[in-house]
Parts: C-alpha cells; sequence; structure tokens
C-alpha cells in the first residue's frame, strides 16, 4: 500500500497550545508499513500539570491517571526515537507536531521525521464532497470503526491509520499508482484542491505502475 512506513500520531493534551503552557497527557504512534499496522508506541504521559475537568470529560483521562504514568522525560525520547526519520501523519497534523516539537525541545531532543501528513487536508483532496471531515464523522462516511474510545490517543490514531489506509487503496484504485509514496501525500497536501485533479493525472502519467 505504502512503499514505505508512515507513523500515524495522535496526542491527548490539556488544551490547545504548547505555547500557553499546554502538556501532553497521552500519546499514540502507530506505524503503518504496507497494507497494515505493525508497530505501536502508546503511553498516558505525566506532565506535572493539572487536568482540566473539561479534558476530563471529554476524554475520561483523570489527574490521577496522569500522576501514575510515566514521565514525560521518560515518554518523549521514547517517542521521538520510535518515530525516527518515517513520515509523519496525523488528523489535523500541525496541532500534533507543534505539541511533539514543544515537548521534544524541552528536553532537547530534535524530531526527525522525514515530512508531515495531514489526513484532514488529504482527506478533503482525495474525497471531495464527504459531509464532514472531522475524525468521527470521517470514519463513519467511510465505514471505518473505531475500536475503543473517541478521544483517547490510541483510538484515534487507529481509526486515523486506517484512513490513510483508505486514501492509499484509493489513490492506487483511481491512478493505477500501486504502493503510494509517502512523498506524494506529503505533496497533495500542498495542492490547492481543485487542481488534485490535474496533479494527480500527471503524477500518474509519470509514476503508473
Amino acid at each position: 500500500m505504502f512503499e514505505r512506513p508512515i507513523v500515524m500520531l495522535d496526542f491527548e493534551t490539556t488544551g490547545l497550545s504548547p505555547e500557553s503552557g499546554d502538556r501532553i497527557t497521552e500519546v499514540a504512534a502507530l506505524r503503518i508499513a504496507g497494507g497494515e499496522i505493525v508497530e505501536r508506541y502508546v503511553s498516558l504521559v505525566n506532565c506535572g500539570v493539572r487536568i482540566p475537568s473539561f479534558i476530563t470529560s471529554l476524554t475520561g483521562i483523570t489527574q490521577q491517571m496522569v500522576d501514575t504514568a510515566p514521565l514525560a522525560e521518560d515518554v518523549v525520547p521514547e517517542l521521538i526515537e520510535f518515530i525516527g526519520g518515517d513520515t509523519l501523519a496525523a488528523h489535523n497534523a500541525s496541532f500534533d507536531e507543534k505539541f511533539l516539537k514543544a515537548e521534544g525541545a524541552r528536553l532537547g531532543h530534535a524530531c526527525r521525521h522525514a515530512g508531515l501528513v495531514c489526513s484532514v487536508k488529504l482527506s478533503r483532496r482525495v474525497l471531495p464532497g464527504l459531509p464532514s471531515y472531522r475524525l468521527g464523522e470521517l470514519a463513519r462516511s467511510l465505514g471505518i470503526a473505531f475500536r475503543g474510545t473517541a478521544h483517547r490517543a490510541e483510538a484515534d490514531a487507529e481509526v486515523a491509520a486506517h484512513l490513510l489506509l483508505h486514501i492509499g487503496r484509493h489513490l492506487d484504485a483511481s491512478y493505477g499508482l500501486g504502493p503510494v509514496a509517502p512523498e506524494l501525500l506529503v505533496a497533495i497536501n500542498r495542492v490547492a484542491a481543485g487542481k488534485v485533479p490535474g496533479f494527480m493525472d500527471v503524477y500518474a502519467a509519470k509514476h503508473r505502475r
């Protein structure tokens, strides 16, 4: 399905902005190789911060859960090492990448991922016309089942990984590409939505199997 591995990342956090002091509370990173998920890194994270009550209501992650979780000083370096130099993907990727970089910078660990794929942008460009591109509603539209609780990192990352696999199969079926290069997904993210069909026609003419 994909020429090289892609790591799908999802964080649960205390808020929207690391610049405002928000921190990660849970991480899931799922490595996709070929046409399946082959490896996982999943952990709650103790960042030494208070969990707002609305976050507990949304995610089910409590103060006690993070207080007894592995420390960020242990989790973040392991996570960055797990991702390594593979392409990174996330649903609303700029959100997750900014937290990854902020947490890494606190500990002096630079990220090394090869590129960034946003599955929201990708879905809008490759699967236009769907009623919503929120992860839960996208999953329902495409028949992708949640196998855990929504708004928990592993469940969200798994659904997003299957969404990415669906897009890979769609691109192959539509353009006869065979295994899809991660760089193609990165490139599609950067193309205006209305220009994607033309972009893909030119790309397929050069790379069709």
